[in-house]
Protein backbone atom coordinates (compact mmCIF):
# COMPACT_ATOMS: atom_id res chain seq x y z
CA UNK A 1 0.00 0.00 0.00
CA UNK A 2 1.24 3.46 -0.86
CA UNK A 3 0.05 6.82 0.50
CA UNK A 4 0.67 9.96 -1.58
CA UNK A 5 -0.08 13.40 -0.19
CA UNK A 6 -1.44 15.05 -3.33
CA UNK A 7 -2.40 18.32 -1.65
CA UNK A 8 -1.09 19.46 1.72
CA UNK A 9 -2.47 23.00 1.66
CA UNK A 10 -5.36 24.78 3.34
CA UNK A 11 -8.15 27.13 2.23
CA UNK A 12 -5.51 29.89 2.04
CA UNK A 13 -4.15 29.87 -1.55
CA UNK A 14 -0.55 28.71 -1.76
CA UNK A 15 1.45 28.52 -5.01
CA UNK A 16 3.31 25.47 -3.68
CA UNK A 17 0.53 23.45 -2.05
CA UNK A 18 -2.67 22.12 -3.59
CA UNK A 19 -5.83 21.73 -1.56
CA UNK A 20 -6.52 18.73 0.70
CA UNK A 21 -6.37 15.44 -1.18
CA UNK A 22 -4.62 12.10 -0.71
CA UNK A 23 -4.11 9.11 -2.97
CA UNK A 24 -4.19 5.60 -1.52
CA UNK A 25 -2.81 2.93 -3.86
CA UNK A 26 -3.40 -0.67 -2.82
CA UNK A 27 -1.90 -2.88 -5.53
CA UNK A 28 -4.02 -1.96 -8.57
CA UNK A 29 -6.73 -0.10 -6.63
CA UNK A 30 -6.51 3.70 -6.66
CA UNK A 31 -8.57 5.62 -4.10
CA UNK A 32 -8.77 9.41 -3.97
CA UNK A 33 -9.58 10.82 -0.55
CA UNK A 34 -11.05 14.33 -0.87
CA UNK A 35 -10.59 16.52 -3.93
CA UNK A 36 -9.24 19.93 -3.04
CA UNK A 37 -7.88 22.72 -5.22
CA UNK A 38 -5.48 21.52 -7.93
CA UNK A 39 -6.02 17.82 -7.34
CA UNK A 40 -5.79 16.85 -11.03
CA UNK A 41 -2.40 18.50 -11.44
CA UNK A 42 -1.14 16.58 -8.44
CA UNK A 43 -2.64 13.33 -9.73
CA UNK A 44 -0.73 13.96 -12.95
CA UNK A 45 2.41 14.44 -10.86
CA UNK A 46 1.73 11.02 -9.30
CA UNK A 47 1.25 9.53 -12.81
CA UNK A 48 -2.41 8.72 -12.18
CA UNK A 49 -5.02 9.76 -14.75
CA UNK A 50 -8.63 10.31 -13.59
CA UNK A 51 -9.94 7.23 -15.49
CA UNK A 52 -7.62 5.09 -13.33
CA UNK A 53 -9.41 6.00 -10.09
CA UNK A 54 -11.64 3.33 -8.56
CA UNK A 55 -13.45 5.64 -6.14
CA UNK A 56 -13.45 9.01 -4.39
CA UNK A 57 -13.89 9.02 -0.61
CA UNK A 58 -15.10 12.34 0.82
CA UNK A 59 -14.57 13.04 4.53
CA UNK A 60 -16.87 16.06 4.87
CA UNK A 61 -18.49 18.85 2.91
CA UNK A 62 -16.13 21.76 3.60
CA UNK A 63 -15.48 23.43 0.24
CA UNK A 64 -11.67 23.14 0.44
CA UNK A 65 -12.05 19.34 0.41
CA UNK A 66 -14.47 19.35 -2.54
CA UNK A 67 -13.61 22.31 -4.74
CA UNK A 68 -12.19 20.23 -7.61
CA UNK A 69 -14.49 17.21 -7.47
CA UNK A 70 -16.20 18.63 -10.56
CA UNK A 71 -12.83 18.62 -12.36
CA UNK A 72 -12.27 14.96 -11.43
CA UNK A 73 -15.72 14.03 -12.77
CA UNK A 74 -15.51 16.01 -16.01
CA UNK A 75 -11.93 15.06 -16.88
CA UNK A 76 -12.51 11.37 -16.14
CA UNK A 77 -15.56 11.49 -18.44
CA UNK A 78 -13.83 13.11 -21.41
CA UNK A 79 -10.68 10.98 -21.06
CA UNK A 80 -12.51 7.64 -20.89
CA UNK A 81 -13.04 5.80 -24.17
CA UNK A 82 -16.14 4.04 -22.87
CA UNK A 83 -18.57 4.56 -20.01
CA UNK A 84 -16.53 4.50 -16.82
CA UNK A 85 -18.74 5.02 -13.76
CA UNK A 86 -17.11 6.80 -10.83
CA UNK A 87 -18.12 5.82 -7.32
CA UNK A 88 -18.22 8.70 -4.85
CA UNK A 89 -18.59 7.86 -1.16
CA UNK A 90 -19.26 10.46 1.48
CA UNK A 91 -21.29 11.24 4.59
CA UNK A 92 -24.98 12.08 4.42
CA UNK A 93 -25.27 15.20 2.28
CA UNK A 94 -22.85 14.13 -0.45
CA UNK A 95 -25.77 13.34 -2.80
CA UNK A 96 -27.05 16.90 -2.44
CA UNK A 97 -23.57 18.24 -3.15
CA UNK A 98 -23.08 16.05 -6.22
CA UNK A 99 -26.57 16.83 -7.55
CA UNK A 100 -25.82 20.54 -7.30
CA UNK A 101 -22.42 20.05 -8.92
CA UNK A 102 -23.95 18.16 -11.84
CA UNK A 103 -26.51 20.93 -12.33
CA UNK A 104 -23.62 23.42 -12.45
CA UNK A 105 -21.95 21.23 -15.10
CA UNK A 106 -25.11 20.66 -17.14
CA UNK A 107 -24.37 23.26 -19.82
CA UNK A 108 -20.78 22.05 -20.23
CA UNK A 109 -22.01 18.47 -20.54
CA UNK A 110 -24.57 19.42 -23.18
CA UNK A 111 -21.94 21.29 -25.21
CA UNK A 112 -19.56 18.33 -25.22
CA UNK A 113 -22.27 15.83 -26.18
CA UNK A 114 -23.37 18.13 -29.03
CA UNK A 115 -19.80 18.46 -30.32
CA UNK A 116 -18.40 14.94 -29.97
CA UNK A 117 -20.06 12.13 -31.91
CA UNK A 118 -18.68 9.49 -29.53
CA UNK A 119 -20.15 11.12 -26.41
CA UNK A 120 -23.77 10.04 -26.09
CA UNK A 121 -24.34 10.40 -22.35
CA UNK A 122 -23.06 12.52 -19.48
CA UNK A 123 -20.70 11.33 -16.72
CA UNK A 124 -21.76 8.10 -15.04
CA UNK A 125 -21.68 8.43 -11.25
CA UNK A 126 -22.57 6.12 -8.37
CA UNK A 127 -22.99 8.22 -5.23
CA UNK A 128 -23.12 6.37 -1.92
CA UNK A 129 -23.88 8.04 1.40
CA UNK A 130 -22.12 6.32 4.30
CA UNK A 131 -22.50 6.45 8.06
CA UNK A 132 -20.17 5.57 10.94
CA UNK A 133 -19.96 1.81 11.31
CA UNK A 134 -20.54 1.11 7.62
CA UNK A 135 -18.18 -1.29 5.88
CA UNK A 136 -17.75 -1.85 2.15
CA UNK A 137 -15.35 -3.36 -0.34
CA UNK A 138 -13.63 -1.92 -3.42
CA UNK A 139 -11.94 -4.79 -5.26
CA UNK A 140 -9.95 -6.53 -2.51
CA UNK A 141 -9.71 -3.41 -0.34
CA UNK A 142 -11.87 -3.27 2.80
CA UNK A 143 -13.06 0.11 4.03
CA UNK A 144 -14.62 0.95 7.38
CA UNK A 145 -16.25 4.28 8.18
CA UNK A 146 -15.83 6.05 11.51
CA UNK A 147 -17.24 9.21 13.05
CA UNK A 148 -15.02 12.24 13.53
CA UNK A 149 -15.60 15.35 15.63
CA UNK A 150 -15.48 18.41 13.38
CA UNK A 151 -18.54 20.14 14.84
CA UNK A 152 -20.42 22.12 13.72
CA UNK A 153 -19.58 20.26 10.49
CA UNK A 154 -22.00 17.34 10.73
CA UNK A 155 -21.63 14.64 9.69
CA UNK A 156 -17.92 14.16 9.12
CA UNK A 157 -16.19 10.81 8.78
CA UNK A 158 -12.84 9.07 8.62
CA UNK A 159 -12.01 5.94 6.62
CA UNK A 160 -9.94 2.93 7.60
CA UNK A 161 -8.60 1.39 4.39
CA UNK A 162 -7.17 -2.13 4.66
CA UNK A 163 -5.72 -4.72 2.31
CA UNK A 164 -3.88 -7.92 3.20
CA UNK A 165 -3.43 -6.84 6.82
CA UNK A 166 -2.02 -3.39 5.96
CA UNK A 167 -4.17 -0.43 6.98
CA UNK A 168 -4.30 3.34 6.89
CA UNK A 169 -6.78 5.67 8.56
CA UNK A 170 -7.66 8.85 6.69
CA UNK A 171 -8.67 11.12 9.53
CA UNK A 172 -9.88 14.16 7.59
CA UNK A 173 -10.39 17.25 9.73
CA UNK A 174 -11.47 17.29 13.36
CA UNK A 175 -10.33 16.99 16.94
CA UNK A 176 -9.52 13.84 18.92
CA UNK A 177 -12.48 11.65 19.89
CA UNK A 178 -13.09 8.10 21.11
CA UNK A 179 -14.46 6.96 17.75
CA UNK A 180 -11.29 8.05 15.96
CA UNK A 181 -9.17 6.28 18.58
CA UNK A 182 -11.09 3.06 17.91
CA UNK A 183 -10.80 3.39 14.13
CA UNK A 184 -7.03 3.99 14.36
CA UNK A 185 -6.28 1.12 16.74
CA UNK A 186 -3.26 -0.83 15.50
CA UNK A 187 -3.23 0.80 12.05
CA UNK A 188 -0.03 0.92 10.03
CA UNK A 189 -0.56 4.61 9.34
CA UNK A 190 -2.80 7.50 10.37
CA UNK A 191 -3.13 10.56 8.12
CA UNK A 192 -4.33 13.70 9.90
CA UNK A 193 -4.95 17.37 9.16
CA UNK A 194 -2.95 19.46 11.63
CA UNK A 195 -2.58 23.06 12.70
CA UNK A 196 0.17 24.79 14.65
CA UNK A 197 -1.96 26.15 17.46
CA UNK A 198 0.96 28.12 18.88
CA UNK A 199 1.28 30.10 15.62
CA UNK A 200 -2.46 30.49 15.03
CA UNK A 201 -2.91 32.00 18.50
CA UNK A 202 -0.54 34.82 17.55
CA UNK A 203 -2.71 36.02 14.65
CA UNK A 204 -5.01 38.89 15.73
CA UNK A 205 -7.93 37.75 13.57
CA UNK A 206 -10.84 36.02 15.30
CA UNK A 207 -11.99 34.18 12.19
CA UNK A 208 -8.57 32.54 11.95
CA UNK A 209 -8.28 31.79 15.67
CA UNK A 210 -11.71 30.13 15.52
CA UNK A 211 -10.20 27.15 13.68
CA UNK A 212 -8.48 26.03 16.88
CA UNK A 213 -11.60 24.45 18.36
CA UNK A 214 -12.33 22.04 15.51
CA UNK A 215 -8.96 21.00 14.10
CA UNK A 216 -6.30 18.77 15.65
CA UNK A 217 -3.05 20.42 16.60
CA UNK A 218 0.21 18.64 15.84
CA UNK A 219 0.26 17.48 19.46
CA UNK A 220 -3.34 16.24 19.28
CA UNK A 221 -2.60 14.11 16.23
CA UNK A 222 0.51 12.68 17.87
CA UNK A 223 -1.38 11.79 21.04
CA UNK A 224 -4.09 10.03 19.03
CA UNK A 225 -1.47 8.04 17.13
CA UNK A 226 0.34 7.03 20.33
CA UNK A 227 -2.86 6.02 22.11
CA UNK A 228 -3.94 3.90 19.13
CA UNK A 229 -0.52 2.24 18.76
CA UNK A 230 -0.20 3.44 15.17
CA UNK A 231 3.11 2.72 13.45
CA UNK A 232 3.39 5.82 11.24
CA UNK A 233 1.84 9.27 11.71
CA UNK A 234 1.43 11.20 8.45
CA UNK A 235 0.68 14.91 8.85
CA UNK A 236 -1.00 16.97 6.12
CA UNK A 237 -3.25 19.99 5.38
CA UNK A 238 -0.88 22.24 7.32
CA UNK A 239 -2.18 25.46 8.87
CA UNK A 240 -0.22 27.61 8.45
CA UNK A 241 1.92 26.16 5.64
CA UNK A 242 5.25 24.72 6.73
CA UNK A 243 7.90 27.30 5.95
CA UNK A 244 11.14 26.19 4.26
CA UNK A 245 13.46 24.63 6.84
CA UNK A 246 10.64 24.22 9.41
CA UNK A 247 10.03 20.49 8.91
CA UNK A 248 12.15 19.44 11.86
CA UNK A 249 10.35 21.91 14.12
CA UNK A 250 6.95 20.42 13.26
CA UNK A 251 8.33 16.89 13.61
CA UNK A 252 9.82 17.70 17.02
CA UNK A 253 6.43 18.83 18.35
CA UNK A 254 4.88 15.53 17.26
CA UNK A 255 7.75 13.44 18.63
CA UNK A 256 7.10 14.77 22.14
CA UNK A 257 3.93 12.66 22.16
CA UNK A 258 4.48 9.92 19.56
CA UNK A 259 7.29 7.37 19.43
CA UNK A 260 6.69 6.00 15.92
CA UNK A 261 7.67 7.27 12.48
CA UNK A 262 6.51 10.80 11.64
CA UNK A 263 6.06 11.88 8.02
CA UNK A 264 5.36 15.37 6.71
CA UNK A 265 6.44 17.31 3.66
CA UNK A 266 5.50 18.92 0.39
CA UNK A 267 2.86 17.84 -2.10
CA UNK A 268 3.56 14.42 -3.65
CA UNK A 269 5.31 13.16 -0.51
CA UNK A 270 4.82 9.39 -0.68
CA UNK A 271 4.92 6.67 1.97
CA UNK A 272 5.07 2.92 1.33
CA UNK A 273 3.34 0.74 3.94
CA UNK A 274 3.92 -2.94 4.52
Amino acid sequence: MNITLLGTGSPIPDPNRAGPSTLVTANETQLLVDAGRGVLMRLAGAFVAPPMLHAVLVTHMHSDHLSDLNDVVTTRWVMSQEENPLRIYGPVGIKKVVDGMMEMLSLDISYRIAHHDDLQNGPALEVVEVKPGDEFQINDVAIRVGRTNHAPVEPSVAYRIEQNGVSVVMGGDGIPCAELDELCAGANAYVQTVIRDDIVKMVPLQRFVDILDYHSSVSDAAKTAQKANVKTLILTHYVPAIAPGQDDEWRAIASEHFSGEIVLGNDLTSVALS
